[in-house]
């Protein structure tokens, strides 16, 4: 299937299913995804194994120049974004300056949009680094994913890159002390000859499990919407998304839903 890529560094706004009106931030570089995860349905495509050009990241300056620019054509136009949105093409924790540019984007939104909200999209593979934690905990939405609670699932799905372990990943993700959202996509199909399920029983039970353990602010659940680079997956079903969202709501937690 079709996939692509964000092709600037400020891209938007866009109206997202989960975040309402957003503007993006997208810290890696326009030509090319750069991730800790590969997951099989990402919609930027597949992370390169090698890269045959040096990767080159937009430094702290431009994107506060950028950003700045973007807010300042909005407001002359009568409009503010509901959220400023860290997404784009990979991993948005993997910059170096990352921590600095949350700092920027914070006085930046202050002075400029007052009311928007700053979300950062994370697969949560950085979190041992004690200055993206930090940062993480000023944003508004700190939105880090979970999509099972079997590093065989995630594995598979996800695809992380290096060492892996789901139970440290965990423990970061509760350190927050309830200051995060995670977000989990549920999906089924076959990857190379292998059957995907993140929705069975077994599955939810675990991650409700830890996503209890965890107790973030609010749970995102959602499921394909877009093209992927693997085109034996499948969508699930609203009627499978609204009974896993029914048993979060019932362990007493917030569920956010999008089909």
């Amino acid at each position: 299937m079709a996939t692509f890529l964000f092709d600037d560094i400020i891209f938007g706004p866009v109206k997202s299913r989960r975040l309402g009106v957003s503007l993006g931030i997208n810290l890696l570089p326009t030509d090319v995804k750069v991730c800790s995860f590969d997951c099989i349905y990402c919609e930027c495509g597949f992370t390169p194994k090698k890269y045959s050009n040096k990767v080159v990241l937009p430094s702290s300056a431009e994107v506060n120049r950028r950003l700045e620019q973007k807010l300042q054509e909005m407001a002359a136009d009568g409009l503010s974004p509901d959220v400023i949105t860290f997404a784009g093409n990979g991993e948005p924790t993997l910059h170096p300056e990352f921590s600095g540019i949350i700092d920027e984007t914070i006085a930046l939104r202050n002075r400029l949009a007052p009311l928007a909200r700053i979300a950062v999209l994370s697969n949560a593979t950085m979190l041992h680094k004690p200055k993206v934690f930090k940062a993480l905990m000023q944003v508004d939405d700190n939105i880090q994913k979970l999509d099972s609670a079997f590093e065989q699932t995630i594995r598979t799905i996800d695809c992380p890159s290096g060492d892996f372990n789901i139970q440290k990943v965990v423990d970061q993700l509760t350190a927050f002390q309830g200051k995060v959202t995670i977000q989990t996509l549920f999906l089924k199909g076959t990857f190379k000859g292998k059957k995907v399920n993140n929705t069975t029983i077994e599955e939810v039970d675990a991650w409700l499990k830890l996503v209890k353990h965890i107790g973030p602010e609010m749970v995102m659940i959602y499921t394909i919407a877009r093209d992927t680079p693997v085109d034996t997956l499948e969508k699930v079903e609203a009627d499978e998304l609204d009974a896993i969202a029914q048993r979060v709501e019932s362990s007493g937690l917030k569920v956010q839903v999008s089909y």
